[in-house]
């Protein structure tokens, strides 16, 4: 693997004209703060345009020399740590862009003053300074880069100021800043601070700790609990009797004590033993925010030890907290969120970035050649400075936040470069006397100084720099006594260029060193991706551009995951796919015109396989399918019967494939294969080859044979499923295998019964509103070998409903039903004998359905099962009314299937007296058998009393069966009471008898 590659990621490079030495300096939006040394407490700022050209705006005092400033994109504020009379002062510089115009008026204030409105008012057109008191020295400083609130650190402590908006009027708001936040930390010098989303990042000279603070809701008998809130340690720190285990370096006479490296990451870092206390100093309101510290990381590094003893330069720099934002959209611009966040810090020899996000983790370590001074981090590049380069590395923060914002970003359909990826230097440019760099926008800010042997060797024409530009100036006071400094302001070449630059590179490795081109182009491809994620993306000229590049870099990826033998060759498919080319294009990049000879790898087969196994409109030429048909003969014979099948194939040759299938049946038969040469035989017309292949192997097991690729009779366009030309064949010709062959789809999950519905509804050329019985078919085929009851329930409401349409419509089936009821019944527990009664009743001929006598009985024998649930059926049968024999069987078995035997038996005396014992004999038994004597007695000697002997049915139901089973069933006394008192005596005498003589026997 290639670790250097000499690229040129710096373009021209510009002086800033300062009047004085810089000390320190940072940039803001679009401008250069320059706090010079001590001789002049003063800072400049300069506007930085295009190729990082500078243009003074103006220069404001200091209370002292600057010991640390920062800027707050947030609010655009300057904040410096000042020194004087041996003193250290927090200030605060508001608007201070109105010295721009001229205006030299400067207010200064205390944090959190109430402002008057008279006073207020002037503050438009004058630069404001807060001044903000601590109790111990500044030392650190940092702004949120998300919301501006700033963090401070003291020995101790840190102290978090939250930035305020106070509107005074409509026309005016000012920035204040209210001190919110305390968190206390035991035997803590900190060194630097990183703050950002409440997300802080703390390191002393060896130690580093990252910590979040989370909001607690907190009930209001616990405010003043959690004004006080303790870390999860919750260890008390006792000066003498429980010394802190914190201390990194104990001198105990002519020894030094030095604590073993670690790293806790996650839940682990809690065992680190830093107690950490919350002070709240807000003052209470019912917005107060409550916080509790959560643990991410902390990590202990031992000095460096050789030799010649140990290194006392060994500590820990160039802490920075780096947010990336979710990816832009037009939709979405002005809601941009915060997707991950990463921390990077150095050693002098190598640098550390971590992801802390869901789960903290190492994600990148960087070894430098020789020791470095300070470093940078921005989403694209890592800029390191040593003691004579401007090194610049690469980084994988775009790839662990692609996969923050994607978790199935590793997937078929698109993929990104693994965080894992070797990271390596783009470029080592000599500098003379690197001492401090810092990032801006598409620039890198970097100060100089060298020294007197250094300036005497920079004279020589063999050290050669970056190209100065003839219009840079640079003024100096007393520049014959000072060492030689500058400030450079570097431009960096855009995304673009440098895209262009290593794609271009990455070519000489094709041939030689094929993972240092792939490693090169995922360079690339990250690059371009994390111009994408920018929050900036979106307003940027380069857009279009950058989109472009995008596509591309995935098309040379999956090129080379194409051509080369890989591990990772399946990667092949989601970058073409991402990459936006047809199969068509793919085939051109990848197949060389006239070479027989050409090998294939492994990732452009599986992207080839994968591409035609998908429902794709796009179609191949017939000379693109004819060649693939030849690749896969070569490479992959076995995929010949189900590449032919993919819609893409369509104009290819079908006597050239059969001509293929021929080779490989001989060597490799299958059902699959059989259908297929059947499928091409119709495309040809040729019927004597289709009933050939078709009488191979019996009729189950082509259907069966389906399920190896129901694309021979179903295919996918935008999403609808379209019947094939072969099953419009099996519909003519062999329906019951063509019904057979989709039960066997749906139930091995290759079609949904939604689309089993499309797909009948087309081949029959039916509207959407009415049902072809070849799909009814399907419905009673599917019934028998369901065993899902979600799926047997809609099926039974399905079939149901249609029986039901066709007998109030009066419709017959457009076709012959494949199975009769008589089958229905045989083969599937779902459909049930029909019961006597119902036979019985329908015997009468009472009804006029005699032409739909097959859905009458299909309907009553559904019913007459235990399977469908009547509850849900019944808006369905309430289309058929009562008026014939045919509406009350129904009736009559929704009531019994519900348990209303009693209005059962009330519609059949009324409608069909002569059913109502033989219904009463099927279904009043065990518990309902009392309906015997206390429904059904009544009521036929009733209706005979009130008919007299005009109904010889009413009296022969009464006499025969009725009395009968009353009579062995209760005892006598009951029995007699049941007996009307006007009833003839010879009439109920026999079964009088009947009931004492049992008596008497038991």
């Amino acid at each position: 693997m290639v670790q250097l590659y000499n690229l040129h990621p710096f373009g021209s490079q510009r002086v800033v004209p300062c009047k004085q030495e810089p000390a320190h300096f940072c940039c803001g939006q679009d401008v250069l703060f320059v706090a010079s040394t001590a001789a002049s407490c003063r800072v400049e700022v300069f506007a930085v345009r295009e190729q990082g050209r500078c243009e003074a705006l103006g220069s404001f005092a200091t209370l002292g020399p600057v010991l640390r400033m920062a800027h707050s994109s947030a609010g655009d504020y300057l904040v410096t740590i000042e020194e004087k009379n041996k003193a250290t002062f927090l200030r605060a510089y508001m608007n201070w862009r109105c010295m721009s115009a001229g205006s030299s008026r400067v207010c200064v204030r205390m944090v959190g003053h109430k402002m008057e409105e008279s006073y207020s008012e002037t503050l438009k057109e004058q630069m404001s300074v807060v001044e903000m008191p601590l109790s111990d020295p500044p030392l650190c400083i940092s702004c949120c880069p998300v919301n501006g609130d700033l963090l401070v650190g003291c020995k101790n402590k840190l102290v978090m100021f939250c930035l305020k908006y106070l509107v005074i009027n409509q026309n005016l708001t000012v920035l204040d800043f209210e001190r919110s936040l305390i968190l206390h930390i035991d035997n803590l010098i900190p060194a630097e601070v990183a703050f950002c989303a409440r997300h802080i990042a703390v390191t002393t000279e060896l130690d580093v700790l990252i910590l979040k603070l989370e909001l607690v809701q907190q009930s209001a008998d616990r405010t003043e609990q959690c004004a006080q809130g303790v870390s999860a340690s919750e260890k008390a720190v006792d000066g003498d009797e429980n010394p802190s285990t914190y201390t990194l370096q104990l001198e105990l006479d002519e020894f030094i004590i030095c604590q073993k490296p670690v790293e806790l990451l996650g839940e682990e870092s809690k065992l680190c033993e830093i107690p950490i206390t919350l002070e709240s100093t807000e003052l209470p309101t019912e917005d107060t925010k409550r916080f509790q510290v959560q643990y991410l990381l902390f990590r202990r590094f031992a000095p460096d030890q050789s030799p010649f003893g140990f290194c006392e330069e060994t500590k820990l720099h160039s802490l920075q907290l780096l947010p990336v934002y979710q990816t832009a959209y037009e939709e979405t611009e002005n809601k941009r969120k915060l997707l991950s966040l990463f921390c990077f810090f150095s050693l002098p020899h190598v640098g550390y970035l971590y992801s802390i996000g869901k789960l903290v983790e190492l994600i990148s370590t960087y070894q430098y050649s020789e020791k470095s001074e300070q470093a940078v981090l921005t989403p694209q590049f890592l800029h390191v400075i040593t003691s004579q380069n401007l090194q610049c590395f690469t980084v994988r923060c775009s790839a662990a936040a692609a996969r923050d914002e994607d978790p199935y970003i590793d997937t078929t359909v698109k993929a990104c470069p693994p965080v894992t990826l070797d990271v390596c230097t783009l470029r080592m440019q000599l500098f003379i006397g690197p001492r401090a760099v810092c990032h801006f926008k598409n620039h890198i800010i970097l100060l100089t100084k060298a020294d007197t042997e250094d300036i005497t060797e920079r004279r020589k024409p063999t050290r050669r720099m970056l190209y100065r530009k003839a219009d840079s100036t640079k003024s100096r006071t007393n520049s014959e006594s000072e060492p030689g400094w500058n400030l450079y302001i570097i431009n960096t070449v855009s995304t673009i260029q440098l895209y262009r630059e290593m794609v271009d590179y990455s070519r000489t490795y094709e041939n030689v060193k094929t993972e240092s081109c792939i490693h090169l182009l995922s360079e690339a491809h990250l690059l371009v991706r994390a111009a994408i994620m920018d929050p900036h993306f979106l307003k940027s000229d380069e857009k279009e551009d950058l989109l472009r590049a995008f596509r591309e870099s995935c098309a040379f990826l999956g090129d080379c995951y194409s051509r080369f033998d890989t591990k990772d060759y399946h990667l092949a498919l989601p970058y073409y796919r991402m990459s936006g080319l047809s199969m068509s294009e793919v085939l051109k990049r990848l197949v060389s015109e006239g070479d027989e000879i050409q090998t294939y790898e492994r990732g452009f087969i599986f992207y080839l396989t994968h591409s035609l196994n998908e429902d794709s409109n796009e179609e191949l030429s017939k000379e693109s399918g004819n060649k693939v048909l030849q690749i896969f003969y070569l490479v992959d014979p076995v995929q010949l019967p189900h590449i032919l099948c993919s819609p893409c194939m369509r104009n290819v040759c079908p006597l050239t494939a059969v001509k293929y299938l021929q080779k490989i049946e001989k060597m490799m038969p299958s059902v699959v294969l059989t259908l297929t040469k059947a499928f091409l035989a119709l495309k040809m017309g040729d019927l004597t080859m289709y009933e050939h292949e078709m009488e191979s192997y019996k009729e189950t097991t082509l259907a069966c044979g389906f399920i190896g690729q129901p694309r021979l009779l179903q295919q996918r366009k935008e999403g609808v499923v379209i019947p094939t030309e072969f099953a419009v064949h099996l519909k003519e010709m062999q329906p019951g295998l063509l019904v057979a062959a989709t039960v066997a789809l749906h139930e091995n999950s290759k079609i949904e019964l939604e689309e089993a519905d499309t797909f009948f509804k087309m081949l029959c050329s039916n509207s959407e509103n009415t049902v072809p019985q070849l799909l009814v078919d399907f419905w009673e085929a599917l019934l028998v070998v369901s065993s899902q009851e979600e799926i047997l329930q809609e099926l039974l409401l399905r079939v149901t409903s249609q029986y039901v349409w066709r007998i109030s419509k009066k419709q017959l089936p457009e076709t012959k039903p494949l199975k009769t009821t008589e089958d229905l019944i045989n083969s599937c527990s779902h459909f049930g004998l029909i019961f006597p009664w119902v036979t019985s009743i329908m015997s009468l001929g009472y009804s006029s359905d005699k032409d739909y006598h097959e859905d009458i009985s299909r309907l009553q024998s559904l019913l007459c099962s235990q399977s469908i649930n009547i509850a849900s059926a019944l808006p369905v049968l309430e289309r058929l009314t009562e008026a014939d024999n045919v509406g009350l069987t129904i009736r009559v078995l929704c009531n019994t299937r519900l348990g209303k035997y009693e209005e059962a038996i009330d519609q059949l005396l009324k409608k069909c007296p002569d059913a109502a014992v033989l219904y009463a004999q099927h279904e009043l038994k065990g518990d309902n058998q009392a309906l015997w004597w206390n429904k059904l007695l009544p009521e036929l000697c009733k209706r005979t009393r009130l008919t007299g002997n005009e109904c010889p049915v009413l009296i022969s139901s009464l006499k025969a069966e009725t009395l009968s089973v009353v009579a062995m069933e209760l005892e006598l006394r009951d029995f007699l009471s049941l007996l009307p008192e006007d009833g003839t005596a010879a009439f109920f005498l026999p079964h009088l008898l009947h009931c004492s003589q049992r008596k008497l026997l038991t």
